[in-house]
């Protein structure tokens, strides 16, 4: 996954959009589905809850259908982009002890990987105004520089590929 400069300002506006439409649609999706089968199978006991957890459930279902569907669509880009490069991230953080272990003793890809993984995180820091943590970001870029340095390699992003992690 390479990484690109979006809009922040259309990401943030269409993230927003999309949670609280996700929002409201779960709330009133959720009532409507419950009242109704309580309206058709009423409970004497006044015992309502796996009704309620019923509606909650098919209208989690409906609303994670409808955005796997509109994902290709326009205005979800910026949106399934970030999610889709913090799932990505993720998959590097959990393989970060064996990176950074490899990474210590020359090993490019391992190196590559991490470059990647705070280019990255420096990336949506940035979109989400996370500007607390970006001194350390750049306290262990710094580190990880000097290391390629040591082994006189180039890192760049976009030479980063998934299936790079595989051997780790």
């Amino acid at each position: 996954m390479q990484l690109i400069q979006i809009d922040k300002a259309r990401y943030r506006k269409h993230l927003n959009r999309v949670i609280v439409g996700c929002a409201a649609g779960l709330a009133v999706g959720s009532l409507a589905i419950s009242q109704t089968l309580i309206a058709l199978f009423p409970d004497e006991s006044g015992s309502h809850f796996h009704w309620n957890l019923t509606g909650v459930v098919i209208t989690s279902l409906a609303i994670g259908w409808l955005l796997n569907k509109y994902r290709t669509h326009s205005f979800m880009t910026e949106v399934v982009y970030v999610w889709e490069l913090k799932q990505s991230l993720n998959k590097i953080t959990r393989k970060m002890p064996k990176l950074k272990a490899a990474g210590r003793e020359g090993n490019a890809d391992a190196l590559l990987a991490i470059h990647y993984s705070y280019a990255g995180s420096r990336l949506l820091w940035q979109l989400d105004d996370n500007t607390i943590t970006m001194d350390e970001l750049a306290i262990k870029q710094a580190e990880l520089d000097s290391v390629a340095a040591k082994y006189n390699l180039t890192l760049n992003a976009d030479d980063y590929n998934e299936s790079i992690l595989k051997q780790f």
